[in-house]
């Protein structure tokens, strides 16, 4: 058995089971939802793969829950009748740290998640991080930059091949410490499995898996851009082309399945009229989706420079959100109209502190970099507690007008 390595999701789940009666884990499937929940569990019915679990939970779905606890009940969406049952349990026993379900899908609609107010905790995993990984060095915190903390300078071992390597692998726990050719093969039969499978038990019913991975490569192809649907559906403008109505199912169950997971538009409070794009810009799960949709490896990717800049912002971007959300923070984007000003990334945290960051591949953009994070910062009534522009390079410094620059394997939580 390969050793387990932390996640960052450990410490939410467990602060979450001290204080809820259940804990439910959300992520893409394949992000070791199930891994780091059995840290905890102490009993388990893994409904993906037990057929028997699944005829119990169809007859009565109380049948499954006695047993040691934190009981983990892995793909709960397989047995929808779980949730009720879990809450009327949750309900009965008034105690906290009962249940751990873990989902690869969200609901269809948000009435089970109404009714498990009070009762359920729920948190989102992703794929890991280059610091879960332990393939950087985490010297500046993100937490400590929204708290407006000092950069001490520190290095980067990570050079450009580094970083595009981790864009074609992935974080996905199963890939840890592998090659590409093995990444390769693994993310063919991922999106296999979800253009002929799993996108017709989501959608309730058969799909083309044709016109869905037609519709998952435009999609990537938009990859950190702010761009609306129909621009995506613009890249398919053919015979072979699925149907705007199609589209969109596509869409939403890919949602529904988080593989596609996009950052909000930022809406702050600005001193000028401004007008804000409140498009998200297209992500899918992790970058290593994008790159295998794409047919992008390293080599590939540093053949096409255009495209691997992008790229490279969906890794930051992953990155940035696992880091905010053990911070208690959020990840936006923002842009304004007719593209007077765009700032890649702005993490705000509950309290209305914030911080802008900008992404850039080669040092020689720092300076453009820079002038659009104070732009940004001039806008907002509210003043930043830093402006990160987030390279490749190789030290991490403050620059004397005040922005730190960071290359991406020096950041950590």
């Amino acid at each position: 058995m390969s050793r387990y390595l932390p996640r960052l999701a450990d410490g939410e789940l467990a602060a979450q089971l001290d204080a809820m009666g259940a804990v439910l884990i959300e992520g893409v499937k394949g992000c070791g939802k199930t891994a780091s929940a059995r840290q905890r569990a102490a009993s388990e019915v893994l409904l993906d793969t037990d057929p028997e679990a699944e005829r119990r939970a169809a007859l009565d779905p109380r049948l499954l829950l006695d047993g040691a606890t934190p009981k983990l009940l892995d793909e709960w969406q397989r047995a929808p009748r779980i949730w009720d049952a879990v809450r009327r349990e949750v309900d009965a026993r008034g105690i906290p740290g009962q249940f751990i379900l873990t989902g690869s899908a969200t609901p269809n609609n948000n009435l089970q998640r109404h009714t498990g107010a009070g009762r359920f905790g729920v948190m989102r995993m992703r794929t890991m991080t280059l610091t879960e990984k332990q393939a950087s060095n985490p010297a500046v915190s993100l937490a400590g930059l929204l708290r407006g903390d000092p950069v001490t300078p520190a290095n980067s071992t990570l050079g450009v091949r580094d970083y595009l390597h981790h864009i074609a692998v992935g974080g996905w726990p199963f890939l840890v410490g592998a090659d590409e050719r093995r990444a390769r093969t693994f993310l063919d039969g991922y999106l296999d499995i979800i253009v002929e499978h799993d996108i017709d038990e989501v959608s309730g019913g058969p799909r083309n898996p044709r016109l869905v991975r037609r519709f998952l490569h435009a999609y990537a192809q938009m990859t950190a851009h702010p761009a609306t649907l129909s621009a995506i559906l613009k890249r398919m403008e053919d015979r072979e082309a699925p149907s705007r109505p199609a589209s969109q199912l596509y869409y939403d169950a890919l949602t529904r399945m988080l593989i596609v997971d996009e950052v909000p538009a930022w809406d702050p409070a600005v001193r000028s009229s401004k007008r804000l794009v409140n498009t998200p810009k297209r992500l899918l799960a992790d970058p290593s989706l994008s790159a295998g949709l794409l047919r992008l490896s390293t080599d590939g990717m540093l053949a096409d420079l255009s495209t691997t800049g992008f790229l490279f912002e969906s890794l930051v971007a992953h990155d940035l959100r696992v880091y905010s959300e053990a911070a208690g923070a959020s990840v936006f984007h923002y842009r304004e109209g007719e593209g007077r000003l765009e700032v890649d990334y702005v993490v705000e945290d509950r309290d209305g502190e914030w911080l802008a960051v900008e992404v850039k591949m080669g040092d020689a953009q720092v300076e453009r970099a820079a002038g659009s994070l104070h732009a940004l910062a001039a806008r907002v009534e509210r003043p930043p507690r830093a402006l990160v522009v987030m390279t490749t390079g190789s030290l991490a410094y403050t620059r004397e007008d005040g922005v730190h620059v960071v290359p991406l394997g020096a950041l950590g939580p």
